[in-house]
């Protein structure tokens, strides 16, 4: 199977072919690389970037747990050391609607999402 680059799934993504598969500026991920130990991409002549498939399914996994699905960096964080990144064991988040029935934006109850995960992760 090919990206809509015409690339295979199993080369390797420069940096910004992943930035922009996932809509996120180039800074991101650099920043992602200092918070997630697990994300490792191979640094060539002149520091450039080239993921692997495990570093672009990894990439996009964070990427779904923070902005999807609520998450914080730490919770993020801690989700990947506690099972080593493998995605069987990170719980799928229930899709929120765009408005509760008690009035409560989706944000507010976002954050809240957010707060009790971390509670629940010490």
């Amino acid at each position: 199977m090919a990206d809509s680059q015409g690339k295979s799934d199993q080369a390797f993504r420069t940096i910004s072919e992943l930035a922009a598969e996932l809509g996120v500026p180039q800074h991101i991920l650099r920043y992602w690389e200092t918070r997630f130990p697990q994300l490792k991409p191979l640094q060539r002549a002149g520091n450039r970037r080239y993921y692997r498939p495990a570093d672009v399914a990894l990439a996009r996994r964070i990427h779904r747990l923070l902005n999807k699905d609520g998450y914080t960096i730490r919770g993020v964080q801690q989700l990947l050391s506690s099972n080593g990144g493998g995605e069987e064991s990170i719980p799928a988040a229930a899709p929120l609607p765009p408005v509760q029935p008690d009035g409560l934006p989706v944000e507010q109850l976002r954050a809240i999402r957010r707060l009790l995960a971390d509670a629940l992760a010490q």
